[in-house]
C-alpha cells in the first residue's frame, strides 16, 4: 500500500513563496507521474501540475504556469511544488497525487491527506 504525506503549507501574504513537499512510502513505489491538486472551499479539486516520475517532463495549470515549479527526488521518493508570487486565489488545501497520469484527478489511485495554503492579501 503506497501513502503519501503532504507538508510545507502555512499561512503567508501575497507574494511571498512557499514549498511543499511529499513523501512517499510503500513497498517499491513507483507511478507514472505525480501531481499536485488544490481545492478552495466550495469548489471541486482542480489540478495544478504533473511530473513524469520517469525523465521528469512537467506540466502545469495554466492558472500557475510561470509561478509554480514541480520537482522530484524519485531516489528519496519525493515531491515537490515551489510556489513563488502567491496569490490570494491561490488559498486552498494542496494534495499530492500519484499512482496516475495526466490533470485529470480520477486518473490517481493514491492521495494524500493534503495541507492548507492560505494566501492573505
Amino acid at each position: 500500500q503506497v501513502q503519501l504525506v503532504e507538508s510545507g503549507g502555512g499561512l503567508v501574504q501575497a507574494g511571498d513563496s512557499l514549498r511543499l513537499s511529499c513523501a512517499a512510502s510503500g513497498r517499491a513505489f513507483n507511478t507514472p507521474a505525480m501531481a499536485w491538486f488544490r481545492q478552495a472551499p466550495g469548489r471541486e479539486r482542480e489540478y495544478v501540475a504533473a511530473i513524469m516520475w520517469s525523465g521528469g517532463a512537467t506540466d502545469y495549470a495554466d492558472s500557475v504556469k510561470g509561478r509554480f515549479t514541480i520537482s522530484r527526488d524519485s531516489a528519496k521518493n519525493m515531491g515537490f511544488l515551489q510556489m513563488n508570487s502567491l496569490k490570494p486565489e491561490d488559498t486552498a488545501v494542496y494534495y499530492c497525487a500519484a499512482g496516475g497520469i495526466g490533470a485529470n484527478r480520477h486518473f490517481y489511485r493514491y492521495w494524500g491527506q493534503g495541507t492548507q495554503v492560505t494566501v492573505s492579501s
